[in-house]
Protein backbone atom coordinates (compact mmCIF):
# COMPACT_ATOMS: atom_id res chain seq x y z
CA UNK A 1 0.00 0.00 0.00
CA UNK A 2 1.50 3.34 -0.54
CA UNK A 3 1.82 6.03 1.46
CA UNK A 4 1.38 9.58 1.53
CA UNK A 5 4.46 11.42 2.26
CA UNK A 6 2.27 15.21 1.76
CA UNK A 7 -1.00 16.17 1.40
CA UNK A 8 -2.80 18.92 -0.59
CA UNK A 9 -3.02 22.23 1.88
CA UNK A 10 -7.34 22.62 2.08
CA UNK A 11 -8.24 26.04 1.53
CA UNK A 12 -9.63 27.84 4.74
CA UNK A 13 -11.99 30.91 5.45
CA UNK A 14 -10.45 33.87 6.62
CA UNK A 15 -9.94 34.32 10.09
CA UNK A 16 -12.43 36.71 11.73
CA UNK A 17 -12.70 39.36 12.74
CA UNK A 18 -11.83 41.07 9.31
CA UNK A 19 -10.76 44.89 9.79
CA UNK A 20 -10.36 48.08 7.45
CA UNK A 21 -10.02 51.99 7.83
CA UNK A 22 -9.96 54.51 5.59
CA UNK A 23 -8.70 57.80 6.68
CA UNK A 24 -10.76 60.76 4.44
CA UNK A 25 -9.99 64.46 4.09
CA UNK A 26 -12.67 66.39 5.72
CA UNK A 27 -14.22 67.31 2.49
CA UNK A 28 -17.86 66.53 0.64
CA UNK A 29 -16.19 64.12 -2.04
CA UNK A 30 -14.82 61.95 0.64
CA UNK A 31 -18.56 60.49 1.20
CA UNK A 32 -18.65 59.30 -2.12
CA UNK A 33 -15.42 57.83 -1.97
CA UNK A 34 -16.27 56.06 1.29
CA UNK A 35 -19.48 54.87 -0.24
CA UNK A 36 -17.14 53.53 -3.23
CA UNK A 37 -15.20 51.84 -0.81
CA UNK A 38 -17.04 50.33 1.47
CA UNK A 39 -19.39 48.91 -1.88
CA UNK A 40 -15.96 47.10 -3.16
CA UNK A 41 -14.77 45.71 0.37
CA UNK A 42 -18.43 44.39 0.96
CA UNK A 43 -18.02 42.30 -2.43
CA UNK A 44 -14.39 41.29 -1.29
CA UNK A 45 -16.42 39.91 2.06
CA UNK A 46 -18.90 38.48 -0.13
CA UNK A 47 -21.70 40.37 1.72
CA UNK A 48 -25.09 40.06 1.13
CA UNK A 49 -26.38 42.60 -1.45
CA UNK A 50 -29.09 44.04 0.84
CA UNK A 51 -26.71 44.31 3.89
CA UNK A 52 -24.06 46.14 1.16
CA UNK A 53 -26.73 48.95 0.20
CA UNK A 54 -28.13 48.99 3.94
CA UNK A 55 -23.87 49.61 5.14
CA UNK A 56 -23.23 52.25 2.64
CA UNK A 57 -26.17 54.35 3.24
CA UNK A 58 -25.96 54.48 7.07
CA UNK A 59 -22.21 55.15 6.31
CA UNK A 60 -22.88 57.57 4.10
CA UNK A 61 -24.71 59.70 6.62
CA UNK A 62 -22.41 59.40 9.22
CA UNK A 63 -19.89 60.97 7.17
CA UNK A 64 -22.40 63.19 5.86
CA UNK A 65 -22.29 64.14 9.22
CA UNK A 66 -19.14 64.26 10.02
CA UNK A 67 -18.62 66.61 7.11
CA UNK A 68 -20.95 69.10 7.62
CA UNK A 69 -20.71 69.30 11.25
CA UNK A 70 -17.01 68.88 12.71
CA UNK A 71 -16.55 72.25 12.71
CA UNK A 72 -12.47 71.68 13.01
CA UNK A 73 -9.90 72.95 10.75
CA UNK A 74 -10.03 71.61 7.05
CA UNK A 75 -6.80 69.59 7.20
CA UNK A 76 -8.56 67.32 9.84
CA UNK A 77 -9.43 63.81 8.81
CA UNK A 78 -12.45 61.77 9.08
CA UNK A 79 -12.30 58.16 10.05
CA UNK A 80 -14.25 55.23 9.09
CA UNK A 81 -13.78 51.52 9.95
CA UNK A 82 -15.22 48.50 9.02
CA UNK A 83 -15.26 45.42 11.26
CA UNK A 84 -16.31 42.31 10.11
CA UNK A 85 -17.53 39.49 12.68
CA UNK A 86 -18.58 36.35 12.34
CA UNK A 87 -22.43 37.52 12.97
CA UNK A 88 -22.65 41.22 12.49
CA UNK A 89 -21.00 44.25 10.45
CA UNK A 90 -19.44 46.60 12.76
CA UNK A 91 -18.92 50.52 11.16
CA UNK A 92 -17.56 53.77 12.73
CA UNK A 93 -16.73 57.28 11.56
CA UNK A 94 -14.29 59.26 13.65
CA UNK A 95 -13.96 63.10 13.95
CA UNK A 96 -12.09 65.76 15.28
CA UNK A 97 -15.10 67.36 16.84
CA UNK A 98 -16.73 66.69 20.48
CA UNK A 99 -19.94 67.59 20.10
CA UNK A 100 -22.39 64.13 20.09
CA UNK A 101 -25.16 63.75 17.37
CA UNK A 102 -28.77 63.57 18.89
CA UNK A 103 -31.33 62.62 16.56
CA UNK A 104 -33.72 65.11 15.85
CA UNK A 105 -37.49 65.39 14.23
CA UNK A 106 -37.12 66.45 10.52
CA UNK A 107 -40.17 68.52 9.39
CA UNK A 108 -41.24 67.42 5.69
CA UNK A 109 -40.18 70.90 4.84
CA UNK A 110 -35.99 70.28 6.21
CA UNK A 111 -33.42 69.32 3.23
CA UNK A 112 -31.78 67.69 6.35
CA UNK A 113 -31.96 66.80 9.84
CA UNK A 114 -33.09 63.04 9.26
CA UNK A 115 -29.64 61.08 9.02
CA UNK A 116 -29.52 59.94 12.58
CA UNK A 117 -32.97 58.64 12.33
CA UNK A 118 -32.21 56.58 8.98
CA UNK A 119 -29.39 55.21 11.37
CA UNK A 120 -31.75 54.81 14.28
CA UNK A 121 -35.10 53.09 11.66
CA UNK A 122 -32.24 50.43 10.12
CA UNK A 123 -28.98 49.91 12.46
CA UNK A 124 -29.34 46.75 14.31
CA UNK A 125 -27.34 48.83 17.28
CA UNK A 126 -25.81 52.50 17.16
CA UNK A 127 -23.95 55.10 19.44
CA UNK A 128 -21.86 57.90 19.84
CA UNK A 129 -19.06 57.99 21.93
CA UNK A 130 -16.10 60.59 22.88
CA UNK A 131 -12.91 59.13 22.04
CA UNK A 132 -10.63 58.07 24.97
CA UNK A 133 -8.19 60.32 25.46
CA UNK A 134 -8.08 61.84 22.42
CA UNK A 135 -9.91 64.37 20.53
CA UNK A 136 -13.55 63.91 18.69
CA UNK A 137 -16.17 61.49 18.75
CA UNK A 138 -17.00 58.26 16.89
CA UNK A 139 -20.31 57.77 15.90
CA UNK A 140 -20.92 53.66 15.20
CA UNK A 141 -23.46 51.14 13.89
CA UNK A 142 -23.97 47.38 13.85
CA UNK A 143 -25.97 45.10 10.96
CA UNK A 144 -26.56 41.71 11.52
CA UNK A 145 -25.49 39.10 9.24
CA UNK A 146 -28.31 37.18 9.76
CA UNK A 147 -31.23 37.55 12.18
CA UNK A 148 -30.69 37.57 15.82
CA UNK A 149 -32.14 34.01 17.53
Amino acid sequence: MPTQTGSTPQPTAPALPQEIEWRLPRHARSVSKARTLLTEQATSWKLPDDLTETAVLLLSELMTNAYRHAKTSPGREIWARCVLTEDHLHISVTDANDTLPTPRRASPEDESGRGLALVTMLADAWDAELREGGIGKTVWFELHLTPPT
